[in-house]
């Protein structure tokens, strides 16, 4: 088996799985929507899916360990059977929906809930109860967006920072929620043929970076501030609605 051998390659590979890392560690988890669009950059998407989703396997792992005991049941419970029936429409649709389009929603509806926050809205209002109904469209909506262009950071967000939940128990919840989600995956992906050599040895050199950074990204959790915390991640959000926004738009127009 022989790795991706273009230097260029890694000259964005090593920040993306750096800065997805990080996200997984649960700061700033919006930024972990960035590692394959980097990797886009420079070999196509499906190969960059393929070689990132065994290392946010291995993120995963670090993760559940930094944060075992420190999650939101009631959340994982709302959210987490409506995400894995999203995953299984996003596979059986796989062929027939365009990324573009996928893109194009989910950067709106991110853009749109940051600009209520920078408004105020969301720094006004109270912490908002638990909304199974709402959690369950957007749980769905996070696993189908997370399998058909790995975007389902937006959705999660959505239901999720309203909640105002404790930085510690927020990330823990996302690294659950998320280390699931990309358990689940593993099984479609291999079925389309995402995990050929190539791929899996590229994976394999680029993993000893992966514990690193999450456990980075755990350290910094913990040593922020709540409100400094919510206003990186709102911000996070943001952006990565004008990221998806310029893909969809850009790959309809071309």
């Amino acid at each position: 088996m022989h790795p991706v051998t273009d230097p260029l390659f890694y000259a964005f590979a090593i920040p993306a799985v750096i800065l997805v890392g990080l996200a997984k560690g649960g700061f700033g988890g919006p930024l972990a929507l960035l590692g394959v669009p980097m990797m886009s950059l420079v070999i196509p998407p499906v190969q960059a899916a393929g070689i990132m989703l065994p290392i946010l396997v291995v993120m995963d792992m670090s993760g559940l360990i930094a944060y075992r005991g420190k999650y939101d049941g009631e959340s994982l419970r709302i959210l987490l059977p409506p995400a894995i029936l999203g995953i299984g429409i996003g596979y059986l649709a796989a062929a027939h929906v365009s990324d573009a389009h996928v893109r194009l929603l989910v950067g709106s509806v991110a853009i749109l809930f940051t600009l209520d926050y920078l408004r105020g809205g969301a720094r006004r209002g109270e912490p908002k109860p638990q909304r199974p109904w709402a959690g369950r469209f957007w749980g769905a909506i996070s696993g189908f967006t997370s399998f058909v262009s790995h975007t389902g950071g937006p959705p999660y967000q959505i239901y999720m920072l309203p909640l105002r939940l404790d930085p510690i128990r927020f990330a823990g919840t996302t690294v659950l929620f998320f280390t699931t989600m990309n358990a689940v995956k593993l099984v479609p992906y291999a079925a389309l043929g995402q995990f050929d050599a190539t791929n899996l040895a590229t994976s394999a050199m680029l993993l000893p970076l992966a514990p690193l950074a999450t456990l980075a990204g755990v350290w910094l959790v913990r040593r922020v501030q709540p409100a400094l915390f919510y206003r990186i991640t709102y911000l996070a959000v943001g952006v990565i609605g004008l990221k998806l926004l310029w893909d969809g738009l850009s790959a309809l127009l071309a």
